[in-house]
């Protein structure tokens, strides 16, 4: 495989464009959205806050069958949020991805611009009404998430409901419409049209941790392969120096999927603070039902798991033939204000006798990220050795961002 080499020049030149834009902008005079109460709606709108941000990379990826790729690009944010007005308030956030240098296929972030989120919110005491398009990350991302990490955030059209009434009960229930997904508007892939329910409860009044259960029916009419029925119960939380979370879910299939299949999910990870490190190690299951299908987690933030190289996002599904095994570990810590972590991670088949396939592969991670005068910058890299899946890639990401 080619050496990994940092187009800097070009993270640089993104970073100046950020860095000039701000010098020109001028501080907004307004009062943040939780200043005094609006006495019209018009007044709500003066009173709203506007929030601008930046984010430039470089991304590079060495894979044995595809050679080097690299690209570098800036996305700008411009959010917009009213005051609020009888409990009503609006949101805005419009995004702009520029690519920097030439696009090479084989690297997400396409260029565009669209609206990331757009909505009218309702609050009544503990309860919050949205309508529109919004952001909606649920537990750890594992099965409903923004995908953060990429450019072009994922996001979704619905109606959802926050409940907060209930003493250390959290309560969420959304149905979505669409999808927004991380491939853009210009993309077929960028739109999934559903008619999905999301259900979520969380109780905290345990003291130990939060207990979650969730009810998550996906109905994909674009990609029915994606329509599944996901119900499962989650618990995490931290004693002292140590951290915890175990969960199990079960899916089936639903809506119009085309395959017939029941498949489960398992989770167990544990962690402990000494002193400035924190050591974590777990194991997690995808599992698989035989040749008829595998767990699967299309609207998760699939980068968060099964190691940052994104070997197995399964086609968007997160998971493939035979399912998935993965242990892992990491270590983080902090040094002079820097960040610092490494993971790595072993993965083999659940069923072995469908993929044809024992050890996939494992991988390790490194990153570090800090602050430098306003902007916070980090560098990211992953390392995937191949056994008996996919091929040895190198992954390297240097990100400088700012808000304003």
């Amino acid at each position: 495989m080619k050496r990994l080499t940092f187009p800097l020049q070009q993270l640089l030149l993104a970073a100046a464009i950020s860095a000039a834009m701000n010098t020109s902008a001028q501080s907004a005079d307004t009062a943040a959205p939780d200043a005094a109460p609006a006495t019209s709606f018009g007044e709500a709108l003066g009173l709203g806050e506007v929030s601008l941000g930046f984010r430039a990379r470089t991304e590079q990826v060495d894979a044995e069958d595809a050679g080097t790729l690299d690209l570098t690009s800036l996305r700008t944010r411009l959010t917009y949020e009213s005051a609020a007005y009888r409990g009503f308030s609006a949101l805005v956030e419009m995004d702009d991805v520029t690519h920097l240098s030439d696009f090479e296929g084989g690297i997400g972030d396409p260029e565009g611009t669209e609206v990331n989120r757009a909505t009218l919110s309702y609050g009544l005491g503990e309860t919050l009404l949205k309508y529109g398009r919004q952001r909606i990350l649920l537990d750890n991302q594992r099965f409903v998430g923004g995908v953060g990490f990429r450019q072009n955030e994922q996001t979704y059209d619905g109606f959802s409901i926050t409940d907060n009434s209930l003493s250390d009960t959290t309560l969420f229930l959304a149905h979505i419409n669409n999808v927004n997904r991380i491939f853009g508007e210009d993309s077929p892939a960028g739109d999934h049209k559903n008619d999905t329910y999301l259900l979520n409860a969380g109780y905290a009044g345990i003291g130990a941790g939060t207990l979650s259960a969730y009810a998550y029916l996906i109905d994909n009419e674009d990609a029915a392969a994606f329509s599944t029925d996901t119900y499962g119960l989650r618990f995490a939380g931290e004693a002292g120096a140590a951290s915890y979370a175990l969960e199990y879910a079960t899916q089936s299939d639903a809506a119009d999927n085309p395959t017939s299949y029941d498949a489960d999910y398992l989770l167990a990870e544990g962690g402990y603070k000494l002193g400035q490190v924190t050591l974590k190690a777990g194991y997690e299951l995808l599992g698989a039902d035989g040749i008829d299908g595998q767990f699967i987690t299309p609207l998760a933030t699939l980068h968060k798991f099964q190691g940052w190289n994104d070997r197995f996002l399964g086609g968007g599904t997160g998971n493939i033939a035979g399912g998935i095994e993965d242990i892992y570990a990491s270590l983080g810590t902090s040094l002079a204000g820097v960040k610092l972590a490494v993971n790595y991670h072993q993965l083999s088949s659940d069923d072995s006798g469908v993929s044809g396939m024992d050890k996939l592969g494992s991988e390790y991670g490194f990153v570090a990220g800090g602050k430098l005068g306003f902007a916070k910058l980090s560098l990211k890299y992953s390392r995937y050795t191949a056994d008996d899946f996919s091929v040895d890639t190198d992954k390297l990401w240097l990100t400088a961002q700012a808000q304003f």
